[in-house]
């Protein structure tokens, strides 16, 4: 049985089982007034297999100033994230909020590919004003952790950051399961651990090291992985989701000014 999968992969209703089980999408459609960001305006995303996708965007402060990509996490809908966007527009850089398909009232079906063409168009859209790749940063939170470091190797951006981030999601199935063969059963794969070594920008991961979603080991693996120049903050007390709560954009923001991105962010705790 495991030949066959070798050869042809899984059939179409162990994917899509397996998409049940890694995507959790809220079909809401919030406004960034009722999310607490009331600078953002909605805008289309157009993917290269023709969907339109909603997405929240603010221009820098300064023309030549930066923006941030935001690539959410696997559960929920855009509206979840306006306040963790909330620092970087106050700190001047531009913002796209971004959701996926088949998330936040967006047509289609999220898969591992559609992701990457979903991210594509949110880099194509800041291109198309004025945007180039090394003034985007790509910010990846849990799942769209995989999503950011698949677009940095194709396209270098001014800096890559990843909140709780994992190596594959073979690693976290294998962890889950050590005692069966998930590897060649895994369909969406979004194997950051065999991509982060040709990612030429600058790279922090911030991880909790009680994290009871993601292994705090899948992120030392990634970050030994990664190419200089890089940067780790494992916060000892945090979980998966309050990384917020223990000074997460200030290590963001302190980062970002050490790499010439950004104007530093007064109080930032020192990373290590």
């Amino acid at each position: 049985m495991l030949g066959w999968f070798w050869r042809h992969g899984p059939p179409g209703p162990v994917a899509a089982f397996q998409r049940s089980l890694t995507y959790y999408p809220d079909r809401t459609r919030p406004t960034p007034a009722d999310s607490g960001v009331p600078e953002l305006a909605p805008v289309a995303l157009d993917t290269a297999d023709g969907l339109s996708l909603l997405a929240w965007y603010a221009p820098p402060r300064e023309a030549d100033a930066p923006s941030l990509i935001y690539f959410h996490g696997n559960a929920g809908h855009i509206g979840m994230r306006g306040f963790k966007v909330r620092a970087y527009l106050n700190a001047g850089l531009g913002v796209l909020l971004t959701t996926w398909r088949g998330y936040s009232g967006n047509p289609g079906t999220p898969t591992e590919d559609g992701l990457y063409a979903d991210g594509r168009a949110a880099r194509a859209f800041l291109r198309a004003r004025g945007c180039s790749d090394d003034h985007q940063v790509l910010y990846g939170e849990s799942l769209g952790t995989g999503v950011a470091v698949h677009l940095a190797r194709e396209a270098t951006p001014a800096a890559l950051v990843l909140e709780a981030p994992f190596s594959s999601v073979v690693d976290i199935a294998s962890g889950r399961f050590p005692l069966l063969p998930v590897g060649p059963l895994i369909v969406d794969r979004f194997d950051s651990a065999a991509k982060i070594g040709k990612v030429a920008a600058p790279v922090l991961i911030v991880h909790g090291e009680r994290d009871r979603t993601i292994p705090v080991r899948l992120a030392r693996k990634l970050h030994k992985r990664a190419r200089e120049p890089k940067e780790a903050v494992f916060i000892p007390d945090a979980d998966h989701a309050d990384l917020p709560e223990f000074g997460l954009p200030t290590y963001v923001l302190e980062f970002l000014a050490r790499h010439g991105v950004s104007p530093p962010a007064a109080g930032a705790p020192t990373s290590s």
